[in-house]
């Protein structure tokens, strides 16, 4: 079994919006209490919908952005609470592909200045072996070091990605947050970059955050997928699992909606379709955030939040409406909450009050 790279225990990403002279002050929960295990090795995929929080968690675990609340635990230090001094010490072993490989270069840098100023700013070359290391990461990532000392403006979207994956590498990271690495490129590039960072991971025992809204290049890249929506983690499993046999209508919703490549299934396959749209992170719903959008919904929902828990085994979802021995939600009774009394038996913190209201409805 796999040891655990990072804990993220309750983390939280809340941004100030309004205040001032007669204004009320509100928050964006973008990350709203997430608790998730990164596992030494592993690539975990992290899929939602646009805006539900996927690249403020990356961020927030490397503390591009500032965290609210929560812990992010690596090598027994807690990445949350350290100074400033101390985080950036930690940074050559956590590093991050960022989703535009245009807007993330500086046009005003040459290729070889751009890979080489991680190993300038940590101490690690200079000279002519800062020179040799940048000439062997391009070589790494496939191209060639006679273009070290061209700019960004002068190769495609898949070459500029292959430089901001040569950057990543450069100080030799553990650990590696893909923010959407391959939403801004043709499919052709998509695969030729998948396979990159496939290779490299084997190579060097990398392991990998991969974000994306891509069911397909999750599923091709991930050992593990989490599901997020509206600022929390809803299902986590091994990938072939999710795809296999997902529990959480929303992550079904989300499977249902990526293309077959055989036209005869296409056909007669039921896409499902949600209603209504997405709440705002500035008011979220009440209980259970997917409540409003839920087929399955019953007033319970409405009032008790749903934690995640394992319905079978290594197969989270928070829902109160399934349980490990009712896990398909299309065979539970109608206005039954096994999931309630499932919490209960096993100690969660659900008061007798909510679950005899939850009967009653």
């Amino acid at each position: 079994m796999m040891e655990n790279l990072l804990s993220i225990q309750n983390l939280q990403v809340h941004f100030k919006i309004g205040g001032g002279l007669f204004k009320e002050t509100k928050h964006v929960k973008a990350v709203d209490g997430v608790n998730l295990d990164i596992k030494k090795g592993e690539t975990l995929g992290l899929v939602g919908e646009s805006g539900c929080g996927k690249s403020t968690l990356g961020k927030a675990i490397l503390r591009l952005t500032e965290p609210t609340g929560g812990q992010v635990f690596y090598n027994g230090k807690d990445l949350a609470h350290l100074s400033q001094t101390q985080m950036r010490d930690e940074r050559k072993n956590l590093q991050m592909i960022f989703q535009d490989p245009y807007a993330s270069l500086n046009p005003r840098m040459t290729v070889g200045q751009i890979i080489g100023e991680p190993l300038r700013t940590f101490g690690l070359g200079n000279g002519k072996s800062t020179e040799e290391r940048v000439q062997e990461l391009m070589e790494t990532v496939g191209m060639s070091p006679r273009f070290i000392k061209r700019y960004p403006h002068e190769f495609s979207g898949g070459q500029r990605q292959r430089i901001g994956i040569a950057r990543a590498l450069a100080v030799d990271p553990e650990f590696i947050v893909a923010d959407e690495p391959i939403s801004a490129l043709d499919v052709s590039i998509q695969a030729q970059i998948m396979n990159l960072m496939e290779r490299l991971q084997a190579e060097k025992n990398l392991t990998y955050l991969f974000i994306s809204h891509d069911l397909r290049a999750i599923r091709h890249v991930s050992d593990r997928v989490a599901v997020m929506y509206l600022g929390k983690i809803v299902e986590l499993a091994d990938a072939k699992e999710v795809y296999r046999e997902p529990l959480m209508p929303y992550t079904k919703a989300l499977i249902s909606a990526v293309p077959v490549p055989d036209p005869q299934i296409e056909a007669n396959r039921k896409r499902i379709i949600l209603k209504g749209d997405v709440p705002s992170p500035i008011n979220p719903p009440v209980g259970c955030n997917f409540h409003t959008r839920c087929p399955y919904m019953i007033e319970a929902c409405k009032t008790i939040e749903p934690p995640l828990m394992e319905i079978k085994p290594n197969h989270f979802a928070a829902c109160i409406r399934i349980s490990p021995e009712q896990p398909h939600i299309e065979q539970v009774a109608p206005k039954d909450a096994p999931g309630l009394h499932y919490l209960n038996s096993v100690g969660t913190q659900i008061s007798d009050e909510q679950i005899t209201q939850s009967d009653k409805f």
